[in-house]
């Protein structure tokens, strides 16, 4: 039996999520003054657009109205899709990220920054830009390894693709 209300909501939220074709990423609830605040991370592999949202949303409103999983007070339920620089502790969000560049923290000390190129069960197979010229190299990661990855923003990459097909 659980014993957090936020574990409690994920059992109540996860398979309505689910029902609608996302995954249930986080679950949190935090207060703001008298208020409380539900903030519910939706995403899939194919990432959520603003009507899944909506509808997810507007399916979750429903269940939590029905029942008192989330007590008497007041509450606002914010629903949305993990950020741009997303922290990455599944094995499901590793493979989401392919071809995206990511920042490791490493277990034998250090950071790493590396394009994501392919995941398996075992790791992940990166490619280390080069630096000052250099060619890029490529390196395994198994997820032993890893204490920590998070998505990188990159305002300047080029497209591979649009430049193949030109």
């Amino acid at each position: 039996m659980s014993t957090t209300q936020s574990e409690r909501l994920r059992e109540l939220l996860e398979p309505l999520v689910a029902s609608q074709g996302l995954d249930l990423e986080e679950i949190e609830v935090d207060s703001v003054g008298r208020k409380r605040v539900l903030r519910v991370v939706v995403d899939s592999d194919t990432g959520a657009d603003l009507d899944q949202i909506a509808d997810v949303s507007r399916a979750l409103s429903a269940k939590l109205d029905e029942t008192d999983a989330m007590g008497e007070g007041e509450y606002t339920l914010e629903v949305g899709t993990p950020g741009a620089e997303r922290l990455l502790t599944e094995h499901r969000h590793y493979v989401r990220a392919t071809d995206r560049l990511v920042k490791f923290q490493l277990a034998e000390g250090g950071e790493l920054v590396a394009r994501i190129l392919k995941v398996d069960d075992e790791g992940i197979d990166t490619e280390v830009p080069g630096v000052k010229g250099r060619k890029a190299t490529a390196r395994r990661l198994a997820f032993d390894d890893i204490v920590r990855a998070r998505v990188q923003v990159e305002f300047s990459r080029k497209d591979n693709k649009k430049e193949e097909e030109a």
